[in-house]
């Protein structure tokens, strides 16, 4: 959940802790069936899907593609990977948003309990009060079934709630982060001496203060985002565990079957079009995000004769703006399941001269 991200990075900057549009009427109520989870199917080793090529004249980028979800219980290894990565002369690594606040320890310090204020509704208003009628019974069913008793909950914003309910689901449905496959990924350019250059578009809050209130005053209007998230969690989180499943087994093609949430869009958009993400500057934070990482993208494919890089895979499924941009460069773009030959077949090796 991209949005979320942002949201969540931002916040904690502005806690002191690590980098990491208008509303509209919210979805048609549904009803949620207490009925057993949905198992993900797929255990032990697993491959995961082929490679992205992306080409410019005699040098080449693979690109692995990331899901958000993978199933708990899967332990990942891809010999393509590790050849394509051993070959290679830099891993680019999948694009950020880094947060960073102007401020001192003991400023940061005490910015924490105005930082986590900020998570709440103004005027200790309450879920109920904020959103409209069916929208907050959809979110008392989905409460019930995934994070039980929480009255504190009851008065966060909702964007800040409904990230809460999806992380909580996502454990429901014994899904976890890619931080497997980030750290397999990193450990084998550790191994081949392959530098990291993490294209990261740095966000410098210069005023946290003035930040926090800005974002109280004129924070998001998030119950689109809110509802988007519901929609995800009732709907979308069973077919993630599919497509979780999907990219362990390396079913590009079920993959593409396979739509994507609308809940992201809707809470970058909620994010982007604030009130306060415009006074700071940060509308445009989304779109930077693509630009730095392209542009080190560029560096790479100029640079170097093979270069190894992650994305998430549905910038690499739909025609997304990292694939469309290189490809107006001119750059040759391949999927696993093109015709011709596979992109983890014949990965070039690395040259002796390391250029």
């Amino acid at each position: 959940m991209r949005g979320h991200r942002l949201a969540l990075g931002w916040m904690l900057a502005l806690a002191g802790g690590a980098p990491l549009h208008a509303q509209s009427a919210p979805a048609a109520a549904s009803t949620v069936n207490a009925v057993d989870l949905p198992t993900v199917s797929v255990s032990g080793v697993q491959p995961g899907p082929g490679l992205w090529k992306i080409s410019r004249g005699g040098h080449v980028m693979w690109v692995l593609g990331l899901v958000p979800a993978m199933p708990a219980q899967v332990q990942w290894r891809s010999d393509d990977v590790a050849a394509a990565i051993a070959g290679s002369q830099e891993l680019l690594e999948p694009p950020h948003a880094e947060f960073e606040v102007k401020a001192g320890f003991f400023a940061k310090l005490f910015l924490l309990p105005s930082a986590y204020a900020a998570r709440k509704n103004e005027d200790g208003r309450r879920l109920q009060e904020v959103l409209p009628a069916p929208l907050y019974q959809r979110w008392l069913a989905l409460k019930a079934r995934f994070i039980g008793h929480d009255n504190g909950i009851e008065r966060w914003r909702p964007m800040f709630a409904a990230m809460e309910l999806e992380k909580r689901a996502r454990n429901a449905y014994g899904l976890t982060g890619d931080a497997g496959v980030r750290k397999a990924v990193d450990a084998l350019a550790e191994q081949h001496g392959v530098p990291r250059i993490h294209a990261d578009y740095k966000v410098v809050i210069e005023h946290p203060r003035d930040a926090l209130k800005a974002f109280r005053k004129a924070g998001p209007q998030d119950v689109e985002c809110f509802a988007r998230t519901l929609d995800s969690v009732e709907h979308d989180l069973p077919a993630m565990s599919a497509r979780a499943d999907a990219w362990a087994v390396g079913d590009v093609e079920a993959l593409r079957g396979m739509p994507d949430s609308q809940a992201r869009d809707a809470c970058v958009q909620a994010l982007s079009a604030a009130g306060f993400a415009r006074q700071l500057g940060m509308a445009d934070v989304p779109a930077k995000v693509v630009a730095t990482w392209v542009a080190a993208a560029r560096e790479a494919l100029i640079t170097h004769q093979q270069t190894f890089a992650l994305l998430p895979i549905d910038e690499l499924l739909r025609p997304g703006p990292y694939l469309q941009a290189l490809r107006a460069d001119g750059d040759t773009i391949e999927a696993p399941d093109d015709a011709g030959p596979e992109a983890g077949e014949a990965s070039p090796a690395k040259p002796a001269s390391g250029g």
